[in-house]
């Protein structure tokens, strides 16, 4: 009986932790992110599977999420809970044209 307090005790623990550990896993710097993407892009570069035309309009990209990035930080003095939504959500339609772009299999032009 004491094996299975014990037990359902720390199923309980576990349980409760589990979530703040999940949460708190998503939340990513973006600083980390966009050097994350930026990795993404020159390894497809290095392997060949972003050829010149995609690498350059990808870059272009992620150009204007660091300028879009830096304008929020200016008129606001840091980033609302808004602007984050946005460069969230602009982040993750990056990284899934990234993906794209490296498996569609067209290889390197340069």
């Amino acid at each position: 009986m004491k094996k299975l307090s014990l037990m359902l005790a720390g199923l309980a623990v576990a349980a409760t932790s589990l979530p703040a550990a999940a949460s708190a896993q998503a939340w990513q710097n973006i600083n980390a992110r966009q050097a994350r993407l930026e990795q993404r892009i020159n390894q497809g570069i290095r392997s060949g599977a972003l050829n010149r035309n995609e690498a350059v309009r990808l870059r272009s990209q992620y150009r204007a999420l660091a300028q879009l990035e830096a304008r929020y930080r200016r008129t606001g003095g840091g980033l609302s809970l808004q602007e984050r939504r946005d460069l969230d959500r602009r982040f993750d339609a990056l990284s899934a044209r990234i993906k794209v772009q490296k498996n569609d299999r067209q290889g390197r032009r340069w």
